[in-house]
C-alpha cells in the first residue's frame, strides 16, 4: 500500500458525457451531455464508447479555453480488450499518452498517476479520462445482449459514458490532497453476478490503510464515496469495515447506487463500470464541493480484475481499490 501527499495539484475542470439510462437518472441535470441512444452516431457500441471520450474532451477544453495542443499528457482507461476505446480516442490527442487499466478503479488510478506527475513538476496540464459502455461490456464479459439471459438481483448494470478531468498546478476550487494505491485482494468469490461482494474486501482494505497511513478517522471526511459496489455491496462494506477494522461509516454512499433511480430503472443492484465513479464525482459531487456543501471527500473507486477467459477456467475474481482525497479550497 502506498499513500501520497500533494501540495499543489488541482482539478481545474471536468466534463461528462452519458448514455440514455444515465441521462434519465437522478443526476441528469449535472451531466454536460447525454445521448438518446447507445450508438452516439457511430456504427458500433465500441466506437460509441471511444467517441464519448473524445466528446467529453471537446467539452472540457471548451470550458477551460484550451486546445489539445495545450495538454502535456493524456491518461485514459476503459473495459474493452486492450483498452481500445481510450487508445482510439488518443489518436485525436497530439500529446503523450498513458493507457491504464484497473477495471472500475481506473478513474482513481489515472488521477493518482496524474497527480504524482503534476506534484513532481514533470507535467503542467494532464487530462485524465475513463469510460464504459453497457452493451459493449455485456458483449465482452457476459452473454451477448441479444441472448436475453436472466440475471440475479445482485447483478450490476454497466454505466455508459465518459468523464474527463483536467489536472494542473493552477489553483482552483478543488484540490487533490492525497491518494492511496490499493493492493490486489482475492475474496475467493467466482460469481460474476455479485461484483459487490467481490470488491468489498478491497474497498475496506484501502479505506483502512488510507485512514491509518494518514492518521485519520472516517469522520475526517464529509463523505466517503465508493465506486460501484451497488446496493448489496454498499451494505456489506459497512458491516465488513465495522467487523474487521472497527471503522463505522456514517457519511458514506456508493456511486453505483447514486447514478440511477433504482426503484424505477431496470438496473438490478445499481451501476458498475469505470465511468460510474467519475461520472458521479466529476458532476454532482464536485458541484457540491464548489458550493460549499462538502469540503472533504474520499473517493474510493473499486475494480474487479477479471477476464472472461479466467472466469471460464473457474478461477476466483481478484479486486482492487484506489483512493483519492479531494478538498474544497
Amino acid at each position: 500500500m502506498m499513500t501520497f501527499k500533494y501540495s499543489n495539484v488541482y482539478i481545474n475542470d471536468t466534463a461528462t458525457v452519458t448514455g440514455p439510462y444515465e441521462g434519465k437518472g437522478p443526476l441528469n441535470k449535472y451531466f454536460d451531455y447525454s445521448y438518446d441512444d447507445l450508438y452516439f452516431g457511430t456504427k458500433t457500441w465500441e466506437q460509441a464508447e471511444s467517441k464519448s471520450i473524445s466528446d467529453a474532451i471537446d467539452i472540457l477544453l471548451a470550458k477551460v479555453g484550451m486546445t489539445r495542443l495545450d495538454i502535456d499528457l493524456f491518461i485514459s482507461g476503459d473495459l474493452l480488450n486492450q483498452i481500445t476505446a481510450s487508445s482510439y480516442a488518443g489518436t485525436n490527442m497530439p500529446t503523450a499518452y498513458i493507457g491504464v487499466y484497473a477495471a472500475c478503479a481506473t478513474s482513481t488510478l489515472s488521477l493518482t498517476i496524474g497527480a504524482n506527475m503534476i506534484e513532481a513538476k514533470e507535467a503542467n496540464k494532464i487530462i485524465c479520462a475513463t469510460s464504459s459502455h453497457n452493451n459493449a461490456a455485456e458483449k465482452q464479459y457476459r452473454y451477448p445482449v441479444e441472448y436475453g439471459g436472466p440475471k440475479r438481483k445482485t447483478t450490476t448494470f454497466t454505466s455508459t459514458g465518459s468523464a474527463v478531468a483536467l489536472l494542473s498546478n493552477k489553483k482552483s476550487k478543488i484540490r487533490i490532497e492525497s491518494a492511496t494505491l490499493g493492493t490486489v485482494i482475492d475474496s475467493t468469490i467466482s460469481d460474476v453476478y455479485n461484483m459487490g461482494a467481490v470488491m468489498t474486501p478491497a474497498a475496506a482494505d484501502t479505506i483502512y490503510r488510507h485512514l491509518t497511513e494518514m492518521g485519520r478517522s472516517a469522520d475526517y471526511y464529509d463523505l466517503i464515496l465508493t465506486g460501484d459496489l451497488g446496493i448489496y455491496g454498499k451494505k456489506m462494506l459497512r458491516e465488513y469495515l465495522q467487523t474487521e477494522y472497527g471503522i463505522v461509516l456514517k457519511n458514506y454512499n456508493d456511486t453505483g447506487v447514486m447514478l440511477y433511480n433504482l426503484d424505477k430503472q431496470p438496473v438490478y443492484a445499481g451501476a458498475s463500470g469505470p465511468a460510474t465513479a467519475s461520472l458521479v464525482t466529476y458532476s454532482y459531487i464536485l458541484e457540491q464541493m464548489r458550493s460549499g456543501k462538502l469540503k472533504k471527500v474520499l473517493l474510493v473507486a473499486t475494480g474487479a480484475l477479471m477476464s472472461p477467459t479466467m472466469t471460464n477456467q473457474k478461477l476466483t475474481i481478484p479486486a482492487i481499490a484506489h483512493a483519492i482525497s479531494l478538498e474544497a479550497v
